[in-house]
């Protein structure tokens, strides 16, 4: 038997998961929330959708949605929004999905507490709760987990990672804020960024740091205990940055495991966008697409790093999207969707879970507290392991 789930947020990427979620064979039935009704008509009328979509699973907001019936909701909305909209959602009973991160706001204190409430939401209920973080199924990722399950790295120790995405690179960020500016919620975002302004609190890019970390972390399984990080300010009073402390930040963070891990975070940056890691161990290593021991180099391609999919989902996704079906970010889309959906419909934990999520955060957030302070080590909040 399938499940029920609602898409919360159909903008430019939301949108981009929407005919993975309705497509998979697991899900039975589909709804849809926006405050923008045009989005949800996009897809309501797809002939595809008919089957799996009600007209009565049109919901007008986020309060309408969570008093439905649904198994659970994948929250694809602004950043700011995403870890109070997760705890609504818990409360009222569905298992959630939430882009990432797990909230952008500019106080490193209150990403922590949103990070506790979070983690307790989800102890409390009962339910579960998955981070979208793209890193985590890219092919690197995949491949290096299986590595690292044969214990072929050896002992950890050594990896590092960075998210370099200049404010100016194809993907534009001035574009990406225009855009969610221009939404109702981010006309709202303006009055509290005006909070934060006031009180003197200056962001970081450390507060996104879920696509650097994530690939290390997941791959060594470890999460970090002390952090020292530094940052850089931009020189030219470049208006994006106002409200930033640093437009780059970097980290040197100490590992459960023992290994040393460094993460760059980087907006302001003369290099194209990079999304990746590289990890280093007594017997084996990866870089660059390529595995390497102290006497061989092995290069690999996409194909043989992924993971297999499910015949019926590949082929599900496949009929409803293309043959290019994996998505974005490396072809991570689809395997996000596929964790999501089946550990839902099997009840287990999903593999992005809240504990997994908040380590990501917490390793952000507290770099960021390191920068701000110039440089002092300090101990990385930790809320333990999920549950087996």
């Amino acid at each position: 038997m399938g499940i029920s789930i609602g898409l919360v947020g159909l903008g430019s990427f939301g949108s981009a998961f929407a005919d993975l979620f309705m497509s998979h064979p697991l899900v039975d039935r589909i709804a849809l929330c926006d405050r923008e009704p045009e989005r949800m008509q996009a897809f309501a009328r797809k002939p595809s959708w008919q089957a799996k979509l009600k007209s009565s699973d049109l919901y007008a907001s986020l309060d309408d949605i969570c008093r439905s019936d649904l198994d659970a909701l994948a929250i694809i909305t602004q950043p700011w929004l995403h870890a109070p909209q997760a705890i609504q959602a818990l409360e009222s009973g569905k298992h959630v999905y939430s882009a990432v991160p797990v909230i952008s706001i500019p106080d490193a204190d209150e990403i922590l507490e949103w990070c506790d409430r979070l983690v307790r939401t989800v102890e409390r209920t009962g339910l579960h709760y998955m981070l979208g973080e793209t890193t985590y199924y890219r092919p690197q990722a995949m491949v290096c987990r299986r590595r690292a399950a044969a214990d072929d790295f050896g002992s950890f120790v050594y990896a590092e990672g960075e998210y370099f995405h200049d404010v100016d690179s194809a993907c534009n960020l001035r574009e990406v804020q225009r855009l969610r500016l221009a939404s109702k919620a981010g006309a709202e975002w303006l009055a509290v960024q005006e909070h934060y302004s006031r009180r003197g609190v200056k962001n970081g890019p450390m507060h996104y740091p879920t696509h650097s970390v994530s690939g290390p972390m997941s791959v060594m399984q470890a999460h970090p205990v002390k952090v020292l990080a530094y940052g850089y300010a931009n020189r030219d009073g470049d208006d994006y940055f106002a409200d930033s402390a640093f437009s780059n930040e970097t980290a040197l963070f100490t590992m459960s495991n023992g290994a040393a891990m460094r993460i760059c975070e980087y907006r302001e940056i003369g290099h194209p966008e990079r999304e990746i890691f590289r990890i280093y161990g007594t017997h084996g290593s990866f870089e660059n697409d390529t595995w390497t021991t102290n006497r061989t180099v092995e290069s690999l391609n996409e194909t043989q790093m992924r993971d297999p999919l499910p015949e019926d989902v590949a082929a599900a996704f496949a009929r409803a999207t293309g043959p290019d079906f994996y998505g974005g970010h490396g072809g991570s889309h689809a395997y996000l969707v596929n964790e999501f959906v089946d550990a839902i419909a099997h009840d287990r934990v999903p593999a992005i879970n809240v504990w997994e999520s908040v380590r990501y955060m917490a390793a952000g957030a507290t770099a960021h507290k390191s920068a701000l302070a110039g440089g002092a080590i300090l101990d990385v909040p930790d809320w333990g392991d999920a549950p087996r």
